[in-house]
């Protein structure tokens, strides 16, 4: 099993199989458009750009577990990222990142690439990185910045 096995569903609510990714590398993220880590939408656009073309993506999915930081509507969240930070990557219908209504995706990233002391999401922008077959290389904390993984990230590519 990998995460290329799991379909996830878009804003639009159409269902996408993430084996539509096979051969990329992609970087997938808990989101949320009122929190303090929320300007890090910037550097996962960044991101995206300068690797797009190499076979990256970037995969967003709002979360609203956290304090309620995403309490929109998946159009108003679109919209937002959109407007304030020229987000092209694909941003994913909100889910549950964590407790028995989490996502069967992110239920399998956590069991893949615990975090410290625990295996759940904690908190916004946690970050996955998965290779080209779909195996999760690693996790990331919120607090760690899209640009601290670009080397991380040019190695998996």
């Amino acid at each position: 099993m990998n995460v290329h096995d799991f379909s996830v569903k878009q804003m639009d609510g159409t269902e996408k199989s993430l084996a539509d990714y096979k051969g990329d590398v992609l970087l997938i993220v808990n989101t949320a458009s009122k929190c303090g880590f929320t300007p890090q939408f910037e550097g996962l656009e960044s991101l995206y750009h300068d690797y797009k073309d190499r076979g990256f993506v970037v995969l967003g999915f709002p979360c609203n577990q956290f304090a309620k930081q995403d309490p929109g509507s998946d159009q108003e969240i679109a919209d937002f990222c959109q407007v304030n930070y020229g987000v092209s990557f694909p941003m994913f219908s909100k889910i549950d990142v964590k407790g028995d209504n989490a996502d069967p995706l992110f239920k399998y990233l956590t069991n893949e690439a615990k975090g410290v002391l625990t295996k759940q999401v904690k908190w916004n922008f946690t970050k996955f990185l998965v290779d080209r077959e779909g195996n999760v290389i690693d996790r990331y904390a919120p607090k760690t910045k899209p640009e601290q993984l670009k080397e991380d990230i040019e190695k998996v590519l």
